[in-house]
């Protein structure tokens, strides 16, 4: 089993998080908000990664701190539970319909983190929680679990919709990509030979 935990602790946020790449979308995730905790379901269940998250942040202020670092904690258990990435298919796709709304994911996990973030998203606010910090949590995740990644929606009207769109092309993206490639199940996917070595993020304050 490729698993992780993960603890991260700031003064603005202590979060704890627990992957299994191999596993049933089993899940187990509070973080405080609703709307997160929702989205953070969506990933678990489809991309059959087990994810338990435990978060508390500084929600009288906002939802921007726990956003972001849970979006880090979680890449950081990927990207350790993924190791030295030998044997992993690498690459993952997805184009997800929600009622109206579709959304596209392109996914190379190549430990070079980027983000391209095509998603306008109508409303401010999904209950309680700012819409703008769902590319905070997408360029977190990507930067820790070390992914290239491309976010799109193609084209939608219902900001619940898009957003959750993205997230499970997310999910069925990683899906392919942390999948162990019985072909090749020994082998890292570059003519390098290694995928860049593991990054590693400290918790800090920010200023």
């Amino acid at each position: 089993m490729r698993t992780a935990t993960v603890e991260r602790v700031t003064r603005e946020t202590a979060i704890s998080v627990t992957v299994n790449l191999d596993g049933a979308g089993v899940y187990d995730v509070a973080t405080g908000v609703g709307f997160l905790d929702h989205m953070l379901e969506q990933l678990s269940r489809h991309s059959l990664i087990d994810l338990t998250v435990k978060a508390k942040g500084d929600l009288h202020i906002d939802a921007h701190h726990l956003t972001e670092d849970s979006g880090l904690a979680i890449g950081t258990a990927i990207a350790q539970a993924l190791s030295d990435r030998a044997g992993i298919r690498r690459y993952g796709d997805a184009l997800i319909p929600m009622d109206e709304t579709l959304a596209r994911c392109a996914i190379d996990l190549s430990n070079r983190p980027y983000l391209i973030w095509r998603v306008a998203l109508p409303q401010a606010r999904l209950g309680t929680m700012e819409t703008e910090l769902f590319k905070e949590w997408f360029q977190a995740f990507a930067q820790t679990a070390g992914a290239t990644l491309h976010m799109e929606s193609l084209y939608g009207g219902n900001t619940h919709h898009i957003v959750e769109a993205c997230f499970k092309a997310l999910a069925r993206a990683l899906r392919a990509a942390v999948e162990i490639d019985p072909r090749a199940a020994t082998a890292v996917p570059s003519t390098k030979g290694v995928l860049s070595g593991a990054l590693r993020v400290e918790a800090r304050d920010r200023p």
